[in-house]
């Protein structure tokens, strides 16, 4: 099997990610309802029940809206650092002492061969950060939620296998669109959320001989398309001399449909 994952859902309305090896599985991540948190895991034949834990990035409610309720169904371990806790604290309703873990920003915990890396990223939350997999030689990074990608966090998702990357808006489509100003200067800013433009910079800092697979992610529904930000996203790597379908592929993700598990 290896390392094997699922976008099941990703975009301003909710977020979750299903990681798994031969003995663990982790969801990244509970942004939308029980009971749609449920479909989507039928979706793609697995088993909430059997989960590892539950890793969370930050306390935004499209990343831990149906939180709560998975974690006294099932009887889960959640994993989050400390101030996510505490600004989590009335989110998710009661969560016994004994499913509560620390997973402190820039640390690595090991679960049997899989060894976990969170790192801090740039947003508008008591302390967000996202995970890099590592599992048998391979890599998976998962990066959304953050204004700008720093060279640390380039250094550490680079050369990942896949990489879950945010695309979040389009500049022109969020500039004459009908959000209220504070609203886009907030998703502008460097706490905000990371342009098509943007991302595919960064991703060019980031791609390595390992890189076969990068998944468009976070996508606002009311400032980007699937299309405009692949589009994009193609033309700023083939500047810098990254030719998609090559050397990697890229792929969508959707609010509502997972994409299809894969082995990395």
């Amino acid at each position: 099997m290896g390392l094997q994952f699922s976008v099941l859902a990703s975009g301003s309305t909710g977020n979750a990610i299903f990681v798994e090896t031969e003995n663990q599985s982790f969801l990244v991540d509970a942004g939308l309802s029980g009971k749609q948190m449920q479909q989507l895991f039928e979706q793609i034949g697995k088993d909430i029940s059997k989960l590892s834990g539950i890793l969370v990035t930050h306390e935004h409610s499209d990343h831990i809206k149906g939180l709560g309720v998975l974690a006294r169904k099932y009887k889960l371990p959640i994993y989050a650092n400390e101030k996510t806790w505490n600004a989590m604290d009335g989110l998710i309703g009661k969560i016994e002492t004994g499913q509560k873990f620390i997973f402190q920003t820039g640390s690595v915990k090991t679960f049997g061969s899989l060894d976990i890396e969170s790192f801090g990223v740039s947003h508008d939350a008591a302390e967000p950060m996202f995970f890099v997999f590592h599992h048998q030689g391979k890599k998976l990074a998962l990066i959304t939620d953050t204004g700008y990608v720093s060279d640390r966090m380039k250094g550490t998702i680079h050369n990942a296998d896949a990489f879950v990357f945010e695309s979040n808006h389009d500049v022109s489509m969020l500039q004459m669109g009908h959000y209220p100003w504070s609203i886009k200067r907030r998703i502008l800013s460097d706490v905000g959320h990371v342009s098509n433009e943007d991302a595919a910079i960064a991703m060019s800092d980031c791609i390595g001989d390992a890189t076969k697979r990068i998944y468009l992610a976070h996508l606002s529904k009311d400032n980007n398309m699937k299309d405009l930000a692949r589009m994009s996203v193609q033309q700023t790597l083939a500047s810098k001399g990254f030719i998609t379908g090559e050397q990697f592929e890229l792929y969508d993700t959707d609010p509502t449909t997972p994409t299809p598990l894969v082995a990395i």
